[in-house]
């Protein structure tokens, strides 16, 4: 086929009709994300949000009442707990990684320290009715006890509840395992583990 046929007559001139558009919706700005690197220094295997729900709905009632995430990492249970109708005025977050604390002002009042130094000096003077759990598989035993310790009813008519994601091998005199998970629910670590539940008195 000749080239000629692609050209278009000399003298002829190209319109095409275009009509303007004004009802398009307004284009937000887009904020940058900080990443934060969940590494050996942050300690964090984070909570996938749909175990995170599951262990929430694990809790029972919440919504007024005092509750507790130790070691809260990202956020995960403590987003869990809001979206499933939890005040965050009623939330307390204890995270020792200052980076991970600072995301964490959103969800509910964040004290920056160590959890096991938190509830050695909380201990008596506050009893959290719901705690909610994924504490670091190398201290375990001690982040479940410490955690155990700042139960208690706070004037509510049902028991204290706290629910853990812990390593398959972790025992704990009279908790109820609630199921176990797949190996590969952490991205970063292959680790069998369970969720648990133990009421306080």
């Amino acid at each position: 086929m000749k080239a000629d046929v692609y050209r278009r007559p000399l003298g002829k001139v190209l319109r095409i009709p275009v009509r303007r558009r004004e009802d398009f919706a307004a284009i937000e700005r887009a904020q940058p994300v900080e990443v934060v690197a969940v590494d050996r220094a942050t300690e964090c295997h984070v909570t996938p949000p749909d175990v995170a729900a599951r262990m929430v709905s694990y809790l029972g009632r919440i919504g007024d009442m005092q509750a507790l995430e130790p070691s809260a990492g990202t956020g995960n249970l403590s987003r869990a707990m809001i979206e499933a109708g939890h005040s965050r005025f009623e939330l307390t977050q204890v995270e020792r990684h200052h980076k991970l604390a600072g995301m964490l002002h959103g969800y509910g009042s964040v004290i920056h320290r160590c959890f096991l130094d938190y509830a050695e000096e909380a201990r008596g003077k506050v009893e959290f009715v719901r705690v909610i759990m994924n504490p670091p598989f190398r201290e375990v035993r001690k982040h479940v006890a410490a955690a155990v310790s700042l139960m208690g009813r706070n004037g509510h008519d049902c028991p204290a509840c706290l629910v853990a994601l812990v390593p398959v091998t972790f025992h704990w005199d009279g908790a109820e395992e609630l199921e176990r998970l797949p190996v590969d629910t952490f991205a970063a670590a292959r680790v069998h583990t369970k969720i648990i539940r133990i009421y306080g008195a």
